[in-house]
């Protein structure tokens, strides 16, 4: 029987860590696809591929890999009981705040098919850099746990 509990508890954290780096891929990918679809010209045959590659990634990559994420991070944590500790309550708090962060660059992507560009190509590139501060303070929180 810990047999079947220690190779459910590896298949949880190998889907985890697949569908963790498919949204950060996605995360990664679509501030950049922002940058590429406000140096198109409005109203552009080139603007309309960019908003439908934007609405594919979030519908086919980022919206699954981040309910993925969820669901098997929480499937870990309970089976682990990683609820009491701390470094999984910082843990946490990052994934929360990406979460919000996915949710907002999916609301910029509807303002951007909408022709609304409220944010400048530099101001995009730098906000790219957000999920790859977060992965690395995630990394450090869980493998080496300080608190």
């Amino acid at each position: 029987m810990d047999w079947v509990l220690g190779m459910t508890y590896l298949w949880l954290k190998a889907g985890h860590v697949i569908f963790v780096i498919f949204w950060m891929a996605g995360l990664f990918m679509l501030p950049r696809y922002f940058v590429y679809h406000q140096e198109s010209a409005p109203g552009s045959p080139e603007s309309a591929l960019w908003v439908t590659r934007e609405a594919k990634l979030l519908r086919i990559i980022l919206w699954p890999a981040l309910t993925l994420v969820w669901l098997l991070g929480l499937a870990l944590a309970i089976t682990t009981g990683a609820f009491g500790q701390g470094w999984f309550h910082a843990k946490l708090a990052f994934v929360l705040a990406l979460t919000a962060y996915h949710v907002w660059l999916a609301g910029y992507a509807a303002a951007l098919a909408r022709g609304e560009r409220k944010l400048s190509g530099k101001r995009l590139r730098l906000l790219n850099e957000v999920p790859g501060i977060a992965a690395a303070l995630i990394v450090i929180l869980v493998i080496v746990r300080p608190f």
